[in-house]
């Protein structure tokens, strides 16, 4: 029933859930709005408590009796940011969800204030008042928008997209310039405003129109039946507007060659219906017609805005939009042609959130938005164009449909490209498009839903004595599935599809129920037996003339590469009874190699050593410890410093910072040529910033970047299939890098034409080239 606050009536028919939407409000720290007329965002900041591993070099897996123990954790915050969008009409019950849930107590709250932007700021700030106790700072529209553009520019990779309609995928990614800067920012609400942004605190407004939404959305509702503005664009979505409008070639017969206009262009809007009979005129001709009218006259004022003022950036929002096919293929198509193919029409994955993430951040200060870098959950965000199931509403027969983003802090701080690519605005990491690769995409999906029991057994093992985890386990799995099967369907729904996507979403949902290293145990298994061999496996190096011993060094390299749980082939070698490091040497390609640059390798090892070397390694046990730390040691032997770089946080068995400190400490403990480096300050262990099996070179610490660049780094040593060959394959770099790896995949290793059994191996030396 509606309920009456001073002279106005508000609806209220909606009951939310807590399970999906509005989640962790009982944690929420601070909140913001963007009322509009059609659609509310709800920006809240909460912290989220999550199972941290202790790691500690005494820690044991088993107990005196041979009993397995629980790995020791500590309950650490994490903060979140979430955006809820949902249709305004349910504003009132979403308050009263948010009085039950959110507010402690009205003491408490009446002394705050609650930042809000759009239009509503101003018609429902009594009911704020009344339901919140909270004081409404209404904030300015267009600054909050322009505030919530940058951010999401910096902190989601695969925000901008290009859209072209019938096209295979119809929305592409383009890779976007770590200078995010300038740009123009045209938002199509009720009229049209065109922004130019130069800098965080530097931007006007140039330009705009009347014509926009409202345009739209008055005369479709003059011309049609149309109810809504949605119903009107369905309507213009099954039209024909060359029932309307007046072709080029209907004035020449077909396209005028000497004025360079083609056929099909649009000479007159409704040029036609001045003459066509009423009864043959239908409401979905016209809302098409009407629809590119405004389309055009949009994309033709904002590219000669951006052509006057140079700009190659044009980014579109506002309700016209809403990520609505038809109306993006439009003002795509009208931009297109009147910039000549100068200008590029670019839109935002949560274009809807901009005013709610910019009025958050003016009142942002308790959890130092601006400090840090974010990433998106994948585990907790709706994707494009696809909102969280409908929930029921008591007092309406349809189900309402819940939009949804969660961002999580990276607590390294603010993340930044890895200053030794060689032009970091065209980096990409990843080696394929899966939204354009239909036979890899399908392998893919199908290989990690088909591992998915193999890790909902991994994340029950790795907490034995806690009776919930089957339970959570199976939440994960759950959550899990339900990602793939829906990314089957729309792989465009969080971006490029990749292997690297697909891994961290399986790393969000295992973190999401609580399960933040499942492999803690089995790599503490192996780190515990690799050290055991460690000083004879580099006494039996030491043995080896000059040539040979780098030779073997490189080879055991990618031999400890092997011990992969996280590739189905080489999981299944190591489950075999005696598969040990030996066995993984055996099952190594022989030379020549895949990619064999061995001798290249040497040749510039021969020439003198590197300054310093930046080596991001890949997996606990043998990898790390017979792989990787021999090879440090022969750098650090031959004059070069050597800096570590490890995962933030764990991801399979891959070795994470925390754990890499103790194990190099252990190792200093065996080799006296690692101790002494250690000592004289010439090894370091560093923080990546990472949380994958893959590598983000555009999102590494601020405290690494550094480091790379006081210490000189002309050697970049990249380790590990997902590292290697998933992602940075074809990266370049300013200063000489080593790629290495092993294809523990079959259908991939066929995919790159080998067909031998063993394993395939990339050792790809690329110098440094010297103009």
């Amino acid at each position: 029933m509606p309920s009456t606050i001073g002279d106005k009536t508000y609806s209220k028919s909606i009951e939310l859930p807590e399970t999906e939407v509005f989640r962790n409000l009982k944690n929420a720290k601070r909140f913001a709005m963007d009322i509009g007329g059609s659609l509310t965002k709800i920006a809240y900041y909460s912290t989220v408590p999550y199972r941290k591993v202790l790691y500690n070099k005494d820690q044991k897996t088993v107990d005196s009796e041979g009993q397995e123990v629980n790995p020791k954790y500590e309950v650490s915050q994490g903060d979140r940011l979430h955006f809820v969008k949902f249709e305004t009409k349910y504003i009132e019950a979403c308050l009263d969800f948010l009085q039950q849930n959110l507010v402690a107590s009205a003491d408490v709250m009446k002394e705050k204030k609650i930042k809000v932007t759009g239009g509503g700021a101003y018609k429902y700030a009594d009911l704020l008042q009344e339901k919140l106790g909270l004081t409404v700072d209404k904030e300015e529209e267009m600054t909050c928008l322009i505030e919530g553009c940058n951010f999401l520019l910096k902190n989601i990779h695969d925000e901008v997209f290009i859209y072209q309609r019938h096209a295979n995928p119809e929305y592409r990614f383009p890779n976007v310039d770590p200078c995010i800067f300038p740009y123009l920012l045209v938002n199509i609400g009720s009229g049209v405003s065109i922004m130019k942004v130069e800098a965080e605190d530097r931007y006007e407004r140039i330009g705009g129109t009347a014509t926009g939404g409202g345009t739209f959305w008055g005369l479709g509702k003059l011309l049609t039946k149309a109810k809504g503005f949605d119903e009107l664009l369905a309507l213009a979505e099954r039209g024909d507007h060359r029932k309307i409008d007046m072709l080029v070639k209907d004035i020449y017969g077909g396209d005028c060659t000497s004025l360079g206009l083609p056929g099909d262009l649009i000479a007159s809007s409704f040029g036609k219906a001045a003459q066509a009979a009423p009864e043959s005129i239908q409401e979905a001709d016209l809302a098409r017609s009407l629809l590119f009218a405004i389309s055009n006259d949009i994309g033709q004022i904002a590219s000669l805005y951006a052509m006057m003022h140079g700009l190659k950036k044009v980014y579109f929002g506002g309700y016209f939009l809403r990520n609505h096919p038809l109306s993006m293929h439009t003002v795509s198509f009208a931009i297109n042609y009147w910039s000549r193919g100068e200008v590029q029409g670019l839109f935002l994955r949560h274009e809807g959130y901009l005013g709610a993430i910019g009025a958050f951040l003016k009142g942002a200060e308790e959890c130092d938005a601006d400090k840090y870098s974010w990433s998106e959950n994948y585990a907790g965000s709706s994707g494009l164009q696809s909102p969280l199931p409908g929930h029921t509403l008591p007092s309406l027969p349809v189900a309402v449909s819940v939009d949804q983003l969660e961002m999580d802090r990276i607590d390294q701080g603010v993340l930044v490209y890895c200053p030794l690519l060689d032009q970091p605005a065209s980096y990409i990491p990843d080696m394929v498009d899966l939204t354009e690769d239909a036979e890899a995409r399908k392998y893919w999906l199908d290989c990690f839903e088909e591992s998915l029991d193999k890790f909902v057994s991994q994340a029950i093992k790795s907490q034995p004595l806690s009776a919930d985890a089957p339970a959570r386990a199976q939440k994960f799995r759950e959550k899990y599935i339900s990602r793939l099967q829906y990314l089957k369907q729309h792989p465009c729904a969080f971006g490029n599809l990749t292997v690297r996507s697909l891994l961290d979403t399986r790393e969000h949902c295992l973190n999401e129920v609580d399960f933040p290293d499942p492999y803690l145990q089995q790599k503490q298994m192996e780190n515990e037996a690799a050290l055991l061999l460690l000083s004879d496996h580099l006494a039996e190096l030491d043995a080896l003339p000059w040539r040979q011993k780098h030779e073997t060094a490189a080879t055991n390299l990618l031999a400890g590469n092997v011990f992969d749980w996280g590739a189905k082939e080489a999981a299944a070698l190591m489950q075999t009874p005696g598969f040990g490091f030996q066995q993984a040497l055996a099952h190594l390609q022989k030379r020549p190699w895949f990619v064999d640059h061995v001798d290249d390798w040497l040749v510039r090892l021969e020439e003198g050593p590197h300054r310093c070397a930046a080596i991001f390694v890949d997996n606990s046990g043998m990898d790390v410890i017979l792989g990787v730390l021999p090879f440090a040691r022969e750098l650090l032997n031959h004059g070069t410093k050597v800096i570590l770089c490890a995962n933030s946080k764990p991801a399979l068995n891959d070795v994470t910072y925390s754990e890499l400190v103790l194990l190099v400490e252990q190792a200093a403990l065996i080799s006296k040529d690692l101790g002494r480096a250690l000592e004289e300050d010439r090894l370091w262990v560093m923080d990546s910033g990472q949380a994958s099996p893959c590598l983000d070179l555009g999102r590494i610490t601020r405290s690494l970047a550094d480091a790379m660049i006081a210490n000189q780094v002309d050697l970049v040593v990249i380790e590990g299939m997902g590292r290697v060959i998933h992602t940075n394959l074809h990266a370049k770099f300013k200063c000489d890098v080593l790629k290495v790896a092993v294809i523990k995949n079959r259908w991939l290793a066929r995919r790159f034409g080998e067909e031998e059994d063993t394993f395939p191996v990339v050792f790809q030396f690329e110098r440094k080239m010297v103009l």
